[in-house]
């Protein structure tokens, strides 16, 4: 993460609660940051188990003759060439005892195509899912486990950095009652502990032959939306 105060807050709360945590701010999209993470990480505790792919932005969302190539350019770099970068360094480390990885896409660009103005958004989170199905096989002969997590709509701040122009002439004209979105839970957004709990479950032995699947966490809504 990017965010030194919050990575130290989060480090502190996890020591508070007994564990060891140690963070490592690095701009994931910054090749040799991530490398400086890795090596750092290794140096400290000399193995990685688990691996949470789990930063991103949801970027610009507007048309695609507005969308400028510098705004494509920062939405791909962050969601997917820094998956991969977080994966590619740290592999090596991984293979040493196999373990898990888990990305983090969503259910935009995997079942849902149909919000306007977000196809930098969709086409990253798609390529995170070929991404995980391509490593899950590639990495399997090594112990290494690859899955992909698709949340919908979830209660976070991410919407907070999110730059919308341009979408009146290009929304289609559909409409849901509030009460819809997502159906499972009539309107009550999903929250990050629920998706905390899926990630938990796909690194743990529970799903030790679960490999190359994605799996949709957003209470039914790419059903409904499509």
């Amino acid at each position: 993460g990017r965010t030194p105060g919050q990575l130290e807050e989060t480090a502190a709360a996890i020591h508070a609660a007994g564990g060891h945590a140690l963070a490592l701010p690095a701009d994931v999209s910054d090749a040799p940051a991530v490398a400086r993470a890795l090596d750092t990480l290794a140096a400290t505790w000399g193995r990685l188990d688990i691996v949470f792919a789990n930063a991103g932005i949801n970027g610009t969302f507007a048309p695609i003759d507005e969308l400028t190539p510098e705004e494509w350019d920062r939405t791909l770099d962050i969601n997917l060439k820094g998956t991969f970068l977080t994966i590619k360094y740290s592999v090596p480390l991984l293979r040493q005892q196999g373990g898990a990885i888990v990305i983090n896409s969503s259910a935009h660009g995997s079942r849902t195509f149909s919000l306007s103005g977000m196809t930098a958004y969709a086409c990253s989170k798609a390529g995170q899912v070929a991404m995980a199905k391509m490593l899950a096989l590639e990495l399997a002969r090594d112990g290494i486990r690859v899955n992909v997590i698709c949340p919908g709509p979830v209660r976070t701040e991410i919407d907070d950095n999110t730059e919308r122009r341009g979408l009146e002439g290009i929304r289609f004209p559909v409409a849901y009652p509030a009460d819809s979105i997502p159906p499972l839970t009539r309107g009550e957004l999903g929250t990050p502990e629920a998706v905390a709990e899926l990630v938990v479950f796909l690194v743990s032995d529970a799903s030790r032959f679960i490999t190359g699947t994605e799996v949709w966490i957003d209470g039914g809504t790419s059903l409904l939306r499509g």
